[in-house]
């Protein structure tokens, strides 16, 4: 009877690799997933959308309109800002928190598959999975936290509301949800509403997704500390890493709802107080810096290795780039060919061709896994629910115009 080495032996119960990683996600998770799942706002990926949208909006906005008319402060001139007239309130509740809440549909939609890819595309080696399943194992557990939602559902009625709304946010003139006396604001019923639930709301999804850019970022730092295997060849010019650039595509309505808040601020500050919009631009510029910089900054944790990895295959291809061009210079140019093997049809040539092209896909390889194309696109979508306040410095006709000049 022979035995068989106990080297030989394959290692007992060996943990089975993850085939996919569609289970990786965001957004499913957390105390206000698993609130909205038993309120039948929100199914197991995120179905009724429609439904979710409508009821946070109604319940923000619906009770400030009755307790407004009630109060006699919806329209007319007993108070400066009147509630119809109140743009900041309504940017806030009836279009930047839907967006925030198209944000989540979307983020999990593209995130779900592009994780996969790191595997499926052959960044992470098979030495490497364990480490890379850890990596979405913790990111995972810090979505679906308890106590990080009661932290930041703290700070936005410690700092968001008690401190911030009452003392700096509020415009300084008597409004629809309460007057201001020695600059301190003094809430109606509709203040109390709007202060104590549907201002808290906002902010408090708003932090939410900071909380989940913070979990994204930490992951992808950890794959980033990881041995990938880049392909200086790819033809996305960034070692195969240019699928992340479409989970920057999926924040577009994050950052636009984060612009509406902003188009609301200013138009309330414009319309009121006889602002000017000119004075706003470093806010501006500000929230455009910082808005692409959470979304984008987390890419660049790749740069030190994908610049490590340009130059390793630099010197690679050089070498051996060098070593066929002597053969082939030394075969077709010095006699080193036998005398019946024809010229025409060799596949030496197309295949020093295909090296030199090889060569310059490496040359251009990017060590920035951004593309100027996405930064634009990111503005954009910042920018673009401020643009409509350019029509307080111009009118229609001029506005058209300048543009018009601009663009021809």
């Amino acid at each position: 009877m022979t035995t068989v080495p106990p080297q030989s032996l394959p290692p007992m119960n060996p943990a089975p690799p993850r085939e996919d990683y569609d289970d990786f996600s965001l957004v499913l998770g957390g105390p206000l997933f698993q609130l909205f799942r038993r309120a039948r706002l929100s199914g197991a990926a995120l179905e009724f959308l429609s439904r979710r949208v409508l009821f946070l909006a109604l319940l923000a906005w619906l009770p400030l309109l009755v307790l407004s008319v009630l109060e006699g402060h919806a329209w007319g001139s007993d108070v400066t800002v009147p509630f119809l007239y109140d743009v900041d309130v309504h940017a806030r509740l009836l279009l930047a928190l839907p967006l925030f809440i198209v944000a989540e549909l979307v983020v999990h939609r593209r995130l779900r598959v592009l994780v996969g890819q790191f595997v499926s595309g052959g960044l992470i080696t098979p030495a490497q999975r364990p480490r890379f399943d850890a990596a979405v194992a913790s990111a995972l557990r810090l979505r679906n936290s308890v106590v990080a939602e009661l932290l930041l559902l703290a700070l936005v009625y410690g700092a968001g509301v008690l401190f911030n709304w009452r003392r700096h946010a509020a415009l300084g003139v008597s409004s629809w949800y309460g007057p201001v006396v020695e600059a301190q604001l003094h809430p109606s019923l509709a203040g109390w509403w709007y202060g104590g639930l549907s201002l808290p709301l906002v902010q408090f999804i708003l932090l939410r997704w900071y909380y989940r850019l913070l979990i994204w970022a930490r992951f992808l730092w950890q794959v980033s500390r990881m041995e990938l295997n880049f392909l200086p060849t790819h033809p996305d010019r960034v070692g195969g890493l240019g699928f992340l650039a479409e989970v920057a595509h999926a924040f577009a309505p994050l950052l636009a709802g984060q612009g509406v808040m902003l188009a609301g601020v200013l138009a309330n500050k414009v319309f009121f107080t006889g602002a000017k919009l000119p004075a706003f631009k470093m806010e501006i510029l500000a929230l455009v810096t910082v808005a692409i910089s959470v979304v984008l900054g987390p890419l660049l944790v790749f740069v030190p290795r994908l610049a490590r990895a340009k130059r390793r295959a630099l010197h690679e291809y050089g070498v051996f780039a060098q070593r066929y061009g002597r053969e082939f210079d030394h075969k077709w140019l010095r006699g080193g060919a036998p005398e019946n093997e024809p010229l025409l049809g060799s596949a030496d040539i197309q295949s020093l061709a295909d090296l030199g092209n090889s060569y310059e896909v490496i040359r251009s390889m990017r060590i920035f896994p951004i593309t100027r194309d996405t930064i634009i696109q990111l503005a954009g979508a910042t920018l673009l629910p401020v643009l409509p306040l350019l029509l307080t410095m111009f009118s229609p006709e001029e506005l058209f115009n300048r543009l018009l000049k601009v663009v021809f």
